[in-house]
């Protein structure tokens, strides 16, 4: 088994890479294995009679709701092998999906990371990179902690775990940009991040980072009744920071995948479309019939992302989107995150509850 996924990372790795390959024929085979190792996906493909003698385009790929990661174990990895798992953020007392990762798919997790987050930051027009969110070390299941810490050789992690478990930055953050001495800099991290570094040294406001400078924003008011449009926090941090518009670029992922969006490229106009790389594909669908939604039109985001070479590579989120020619359009959650048809039915979810049970009471 562990040869066949060696075999087909290496194919998503040099197609990643830029060699020539058939995404198409990538899917379907990736598909094929994971039929055959991804015990509660195939539950889940067998419920919509789909196999992978019948789905002869991606488009009949089921895709698994990112629900599914919370209450099983979505993943072709032996538990000894499982060496690094990636948690979805979520207040206190929520169940977090979970994601896991070996060596190898870890590596084309990074692979995967690198090669679409460079062409957009433009890391080379900067100075310094730094990251609000807390190193990899203290919070060691945060995959977006991780994707900051491997996205460039130099990264200097500014935020810390504070007493009360919420994330926080460290005293000296906004001290350390304000030297007459630092040149442009690239600031990564959540929404909420932004908003406190602007709101923790008021007198700094207007001067927080020199000219030039850019910033990555990735969402997330975690723990916080924030609701806030990509619209208004845009604004204000182009005028908390003395940023134009351009220089900030929105990126979407999750830990259920291995490749993120982005809505533009750094000091790049013209209007956002959210762009997963050439190795991932967003599928815009009705919630009531799971098929493609025409163009304008709003529905569910599926992804499906070759780099997810030991898990599913076929995701149904639960945000909504609009549909473009160029892109998509996240407009926010869907009230309903589980929608008809795209899930496990409620007398397979207790079946399998009750089999997973039974299994670790024998181990």
């Amino acid at each position: 088994m562990d040869d066949k996924f060696t075999i087909i990372t290496e194919r998503v790795r040099a197609f990643i890479g830029g060699e020539d390959g058939d995404f198409d024929e990538l899917a379907r085979d990736l598909f094929a294995l994971q039929y055959e190792h991804v015990e509660p996906y195939r539950h889940l493909c067998e419920s919509r009679g789909v196999t992978p003698k019948n789905a002869n385009a991606i488009a009949a790929i089921p895709a698994i709701p990112t629900t599914a990661f919370k209450e099983f174990e979505i993943t072709s990895l032996p538990p000894n092998e499982r060496t690094t798992v990636f948690h979805s953020s979520g207040t206190t007392g929520q169940t977090p999906s979970r994601h896991f990762h070996n060596a190898e798919s870890l590596h084309l997790y990074e692979t995967s990371a690198r090669a679409w987050f460079k062409p957009h930051m433009r890391t080379d027009e900067v100075e310094s990179i730094i990251t609000l969110t807390p190193s990899p070390k203290e919070v060691p299941h945060s995959s977006l902690a991780h994707m900051f810490d491997i996205i460039h050789p130099e990264v200097t992690p500014m935020g810390r775990v504070g007493e009360d478990g919420k994330w926080d930055l460290e005293t000296d953050v906004l001290d350390s940009l304000s030297q007459p001495d630092v040149g442009p800099v690239l600031l990564m991290g959540t929404a909420l991040s932004f908003l406190q570094l602007a709101d923790r040294l008021p007198r700094h406001r207007n001067n927080i980072v020199s000219h030039g400078s850019r910033i990555l924003e990735t969402g997330g008011y975690k723990g916080e009744k924030i609701e806030w449009t990509k619209t208004k926090l845009h604004e204000f941090i182009s005028r908390e920071y003395g940023l134009k518009h351009e220089d900030i670029v929105s990126e979407y992922g999750m830990c259920e995948l291995s490749s993120q969006a982005y809505d533009t490229v750094a000091g790049q106009r013209g209007p956002r479309r959210f762009r997963f790389p050439p190795w991932a594909r967003a599928r815009i669908v009705s919630p009531e019939h799971g098929r493609e939604v025409s163009l304008g039109e709003t529905g569910l985001l599926e992804v499906i992302d070759l780099a997810n070479v030991r898990s599913v590579l076929a995701v149904r989120t639960a945000d909504l989107a609009i549909r473009h020619a160029d892109g998509f359009e996240l407009i926010g959650r869907a009230t309903n995150s589980e929608p008809r048809g795209c899930s496990l039915n409620a007398s397979d979810l207790d079946n399998r509850r009750a089999d997973e049970a039974r299994s670790r009471t024998h181990a």
